[in-house]
């Protein structure tokens, strides 16, 4: 009959030979795992477009697809701008709003106006970087929270749209006809709308690879206190984030009304949830200091794909919500995992 120590010598001896084993299947599986934590964004959207692919026969069409791109255009602008208030560690609630007094602004400044098109749009945007601005200088003077700030700035926007529109579609018509061509028209087989945003993501992408602004919006959402302790006027970057998401929300605006040929003050509504929605399954931290702005545009073009192919596939509008949330819960859940095991 073995001694106690002798048992426990064993013991020991299976336990490390079971840790070294699970310690080489680790090293093994790392390479794989890593790949696949870096690149999950891109995986599941890819996993997502194969399946629609095979599930729907109309969706890999020319003219559906060119429908998903038109209809996540709008998104994907606001989205740029919502990336840069979260790597601050911000929120914008608004960006729905804004984005409806846009449309509505446009199409009030071209019809009732009768503005010349571009101070119809440069007024729009200016707008929409007002009300931004009124969140920036809440949020990083007063250190007020963002989310009650942009809550508040969300009805104001909301509440002037339908004010300005007299809570009635204002219709762009013929004299309208330069923002309508503009949404309906293509370069190259590429709707204008979409070029545009390309043009945003190129912009973004500039920002934040290659200029001092970009990096130090990064860093004021990794440590805001190491960085305003370097000298850094951290109020003013935080103010800057929110003008630009102001801005490129009224944008967006602008754009739902070159798409419509209509000037709305009820589009937008839970917008910001899908903006939010898009930039999170991108891989951005809402602690801030992390995504990137291809990320996000992949993150927009995963929801779009989603809402499309159920669309196509007939299911309701109220199981559609049901099963966004839980796509949306499980992609933050992966990334979530991954990062945590790394």
């Amino acid at each position: 009959m073995p001694f106690h120590g002798e048992t426990d010598f064993v013991m020991s001896t299976l336990t490390d030979k079971t840790t070294r084993a699970a310690t080489k299947t680790q090293l093994r599986l790392r390479p794989a795992l890593e790949f696949f934590g870096r690149y999950n964004t891109v995986i599941i959207g890819v996993l997502i477009f194969v399946a629609a692919s095979i599930l729907s026969d109309t969706f890999l069409t020319v003219r559906n697809q060119t429908n998903v791109l038109r209809q996540t255009a709008p998104v994907a602008i606001s989205a740029m701008g919502m990336l840069l208030v979260i790597l601050t560690r911000g929120i914008d609630l608004s960006v729905g709003s804004v984005s409806a007094l846009g449309c509505v602004l446009s199409a009030d400044f071209i019809t009732t106006d009768h503005l010349p098109f571009p101070v119809a749009i440069a007024l729009t945007i200016l707008s929409g970087c007002f009300l931004g601005a009124l969140s920036g200088y809440l949020i990083s003077v007063h250190r007020m929270p963002p989310f009650v700030v942009t809550l508040g700035v969300m009805t104001i926007g909301r509440g002037l749209a339908l004010i300005i529109a007299k809570g009635h579609p204002i219709y762009l018509g013929d004299t309208g006809a330069a923002l309508t061509n503009f949404g309906q028209s293509d370069f190259a087989g590429i709707p204008n709308q979409v070029l545009l945003t390309l043009v945003v993501f190129l912009i973004t992408v500039f920002i934040l690879k290659l200029t001092a602004f970009g990096r130090l919006v990064k860093a004021i959402g990794s440590n805001e206190e190491a960085v305003r302790l370097s000298g850094i006027r951290v109020g003013w970057y935080i103010f800057a984030v929110y003008v630009i998401s102001g801005g490129l929300s009224a944008l967006s605006g602008i754009v739902e009304a070159a798409r419509a040929g209509v000037g709305s003050p009820v589009i937008g509504i839970g917008m910001e949830l899908d903006v939010i929605a898009a930039v999170v399954i991108g891989g951005a931290s809402l602690m801030g200091g992390r995504g990137t702005a291809l990320n996000t545009v992949i993150g927009v073009l995963v929801l779009g794909v989603i809402s499309n192919f159920m669309n196509l596939q007939n299911v309701p509008g109220y199981h559609q919500n049901v099963v966004k949330g839980v796509i949306i819960l499980l992609a933050v859940l992966l990334q979530t995992g991954f990062r945590g095991r790394k």
